[in-house]
């Protein structure tokens, strides 16, 4: 299914892209709507073009910063440029594409002075086609040949994503070889070492394994053909008589798989599936049938289905991803199946957020998100009813809606085909996560039963356990300064190559901070990146926190240990700045509270402010510091 099939139809998406070019204003929030229908190969390059045509360059305002997408490949890719680009706009990012001259992109790499490095892509894609990784190999070797010919090809791409890092310095997305060759033993093809078909199955697997040990990421171009349908990825007559490897039809999915790479390595991925209830999670509504009669379980087909689509979204939990539910309910009738019903796999205790009553599904998800503390835009929710969908899209554009029918079986697939949820790594804390919002309603109880604020601060009994920056806190670290908006003064973003040269750089210190308390562990809930300049003051290059440790003391215990570090390196001052973005207005007074002096101010509202260490005293707060 390559036809974006989760994204719901506009039907004057046509007469809208024509009105585009009338308007004066609200063209790219026009653009995302447009981007976020059910588009096709021909409608997705009419709306790059008509985009392209009207805004030249990415405009004011946009949540996340642009990209500059290099795609180096050894085939023609000229057709999935737009695709790539309409997914940017998809998720409000604007996407600037580079394509090497054909087969050129090693000459390219290795040329300073090559048209690829004048464009300074800030991120790189490697789609080498399956024809030229497999030039040489031919049916009549055998198992050493074959050896020797896979491991020659994967000593030519790990020297490519070495050159790549050392001459681009930008993340690397490596696509996997689609399997394009036909088999020549059968059934049997894996004993055929020389089999062209046999050669890419195994360069995949390799490709998966390199990948890891590199820090290289992997477009999975080859499962998402098994699921689809080779046919439908490639066409051997497009192939033979233009070098394009990806069919045309697919062009739009691919573009997807590339943009939510983007989204997730910018921090633009969603964090949180909100749950209808009646006709969504069970079958029937609770208030009407009772807990006995709505289907759900064995022994029914219906029954069967949603209770499949819970255990997709507790695996989705599982990774990381919070769940929530808005329902149109008695909140007692709602949540009776989660605590009573044998065959629900959901239970309470799997729910961030739990908002069922009579009040429009609109308002509820605002409700949910505050709750949460997380943006509207990192929320997704599914409905089996397309009025509340709409409602929903109307009210809320930013929040993802996919369309679903009354049929169960399909829930799990649009949203694993959405992409909403797209990660690069798991980490403890994202195996935590739903503990950790458990914890603070348990924190949210504690301080209403205290009178008054230190009470309650001394009843959680903090720690707070810091460290330099490790490869074993890596993923992370980089992970947590991607995704940080709110509480994060400058919105820097880093890569592992960054996070890693800061740990070699004697003239910087990372700090990753987590926090425990009586109710359990926060996780890594803080970064700080400092570097001392020429003239000993201490540029705060990096102070970014969770939002949901926030009054908690956090914030000048922080400014203790980067104080700390500070005098290490021989700092006489600390400079802070504040680098005004559309999310992260709660920081503006951010220095000036902890005791900075603003010594500079511009017209878009950043600050420059300075502390002197010799006059600096640290803060005492309830907080217990550890090393860890």
């Amino acid at each position: 299914m390559t036809d974006l099939h989760w994204l719901p139809e506009i039907p004057d998406w046509r007469a809208r892209l024509r009105g585009l070019a009338k308007k004066t204003d609200g063209i790219w929030d026009e653009a995302v709507a447009l981007a976020n229908g059910r588009v096709n190969f021909v409608l997705t390059n009419a709306l790059d073009e008509q985009l392209r045509r009207l805004i030249s360059t990415p405009p004011d305002g946009l949540a996340a910063k642009p990209v500059r997408l290099a795609i180096l490949g050894s085939s023609t890719l000229t057709h999935l440029l737009p695709a790539i680009r309409v997914a940017g706009v998809r998720r409000g990012i604007w996407i600037d594409t580079y394509e090497n001259d054909f087969g050129q992109y090693i000459q390219e790499l290795s040329e300073p002075d090559s048209a690829l490095h004048a464009f300074k892509p800030t991120m790189a894609l490697l789609a080498l086609d399956a024809h030229d990784l497999t030039a040489g190999v031919t049916a009549a070797m055998d198992n050493d040949t074959a050896a020797a010919a896979l491991d020659e090809v994967c000593d030519r791409i790990r020297a490519t994503w070495r050159l790549a890092r050392e001459t681009l310095r930008c993340p690397i997305l490596q696509q996997a070889a689609l399997p394009v060759h036909l088999p020549v033993l059968g059934n049997n093809e894996h004993r055929a070492a020389g089999s062209r078909a046999t050669f890419v199955e195994r360069l995949n697997t390799r490709l998966r394994g390199m990948a890891e040990e590199e820090g290289v990421d992997l477009l999975a171009i080859d499962d998402r053909a098994a699921r689809d349908g080779l046919r439908v990825w490639h066409d051997p007559g497009l192939w033979h008589r233009a070098k394009q490897e990806v069919a045309h039809g697919a062009a739009p999915m691919y573009g997807d798989l590339v943009g939510r790479w983007i989204a997730a390595k910018l921090g633009r991925s969603f964090k949180c599936l909100v749950l209808d209830l009646d006709n969504t999670v069970w079958g029937g509504v609770i208030g009407d049938d009772g807990m006995e009669g709505i289907e759900l379980g064995q022994g029914s087909p219906l029954g069967e289905a949603y209770a499949a689509f819970q255990n997709y979204t507790r695996e989705l939990s599982r990774r990381g991803v919070i769940l929530a539910v808005c329902s149109k309910n008695d909140e007692a009738n709602a949540i009776e199946p989660f605590e009573k019903h044998p065959d629900m796999v959901l239970r309470r205790s799997d729910i961030s957020s739990f908002v069922a009553n009579w009040s429009d599904k609109a308002g509820n998800i605002r409700a949910i998100a505050q709750e949460l503390n997380i943006g509207l835009d990192s929320l997704v929710f599914i409905d089996d009813n397309p009025f509340e969908r709409n409602l929903v899209r109307q009210e809320l554009p930013m929040v993802a809606v996919p369309e679903v029918s009354d049929d169960p079986t399909a829930y799990p697939i649009a949203l694993s085909d959405a992409g909403y949820f797209e990660g690069l790594s798991i980490t403890d804390e994202d195996r935590e996560r739903t503990g950790q919002y458990q914890g603070n309603k348990a924190r949210d109880a504690l301080k209403a039963s205290v009178t008054d604020l230190p009470a309650y601060l001394r009843g959680l009994e903090m720690q707070l356990v810091w460290k330099p920056f490790d490869r074993v806190g890596l993923q992370r670290i980089v992970q947590l300064i991607n995704k940080s908006n709110q509480f994060n003064l400058t919105t820097r973003r880093y890569t592992d190559e960054d996070a890693i040269a800061v740990m070699a750089d004697p003239d910087a210190f990372g700090l990753q901070l987590r926090l425990l308390d009586r109710f359990g562990d926060n996780g890594v809930i803080a970064i700080a990146v400092g570097r001392i300049q020429a003239n000993k003051d201490l540029l705060i290059d990096t102070w970014l926190m969770s939002c949901r440790v926030l009054g908690r003391q956090v914030e000048p215990t922080t400014l203790n240990l980067i104080a700390q570090q500070a005098r290490k390196l021989g700092a006489r001052r600390l400079i802070g700045v504040y680098i005004p973005t559309k999310k992260n207005g709660m920081v503006r007074e951010h220095y000036v509270k902890l005791g900075f002096s603003v010594v500079e101010t511009d017209p878009s509202g950043g600050s420059r402010a300075v502390l002197d260490l010799a006059d600096f005293q640290p803060a005492e707060t309830f907080i217990h510091v550890t090393e860890g």
